[in-house]
């Protein structure tokens, strides 16, 4: 039996003599089935192809992700607190040397994943560091691909799943579109880790927002307002976005107000 992976969106499925016969998260408008046709992978062949690469962000934050570049090509976080460490969002490759590495960094106490495209192997991560809680809003939960006993769905609109780390579904992308507010770095100033919730643009002093991002399809300019006065509510300087290179370093709040100003200006009919 067989633990397969999604090529093209990285997800993995229940372990079988043979692949799936497709992939419900590519078949979705908002991920797409390659023209190639649906391919799949396995851990082992993942591992033996490519390895994560790390970069520490500031004090207590870490990146990784897979390179070459595997299916979407996120970054998953490894974030510090005094009360174990907590990985957000995730990457399909978990190999010896990831174990290792996260290991000397204190371990994981729990992962949180921003939305159903980025669940990957969220079941493996766990049962490597002891079958911690998985977070994953259950406004998604028809996404789970790989039900499992690590998974807890929560509900409502925040969550703190260690002191200073809070949980925020933002919506948007998905319905149960999720951030992550870090109140305690080591400025104090605060960060926001907003995978593809909020998407930080090319220039990054821009974000955006889209329902669909490789169909190209907008959210409406209600919905974007509504995000822009939901995080208006918390503090926090600094963004980490899905992509490796994607930050906002500084002043993001306003980053986000002005962001949101012109793309409902965009939409207007005037």
């Amino acid at each position: 039996m067989t633990t397969f992976i999604c090529t093209a969106c990285g997800t993995s499925y229940p372990s079988a003599d043979t692949p799936p016969a497709h992939c419900p998260i590519c078949e979705d408008e908002r991920q797409y089935v390659p023209t190639s046709g649906q391919e799949w992978t396995t851990p082992d062949r993942l591992a033996a192809q490519h390895a994560n690469a790390w970069r520490m962000h500031e004090k207590g934050l870490f990146s990784l992700y897979t390179q070459p570049a595997f299916a979407i090509g996120q970054r998953a976080f490894l974030l510090q607190t005094g009360s174990g460490n907590i990985l957000w969002d995730c990457v399909a490759l978990i190999d010896d040397a990831t174990r290792e590495l996260v290991q000397g960094l204190g371990g994981l106490s729990a992962i949180a994943i921003s939305h159903p495209h980025y669940y990957t192997r969220v079941q493996d991560w766990s049962r490597a560091f002891g079958n911690i809680p998985v977070y994953l809003h259950a406004a998604d939960r028809q996404w789970i691909m790989r039900p499992d006993p690590c998974i807890e769905l929560w509900d409502g609109e925040t969550l703190e799943i260690a002191p200073g780390a809070t949980l925020i579904r933002a919506g948007g992308h998905f319905a149960g579109g999720t951030v992550l507010h870090w109140a305690h770095p080591e400025d104090g100033a605060g960060v926001l880790l907003s995978g593809d919730i909020v998407q930080v643009a090319s220039d990054v002093r821009r974000v955006s927002f889209l329902w669909s991002y490789p169909n190209m399809m907008p959210l409406s300019a209600k919905e974007v307002l509504r995000i822009r006065d939901l995080l208006d509510l918390w503090r926090f300087e600094r963004i980490y976005g899905a992509f490796h290179g994607k930050d906002v370093p500084r002043n993001a709040k306003n980053v986000i107000r002005d962001s949101v100003a012109r793309y409902v200006e965009l939409l207007s009919e005037d």
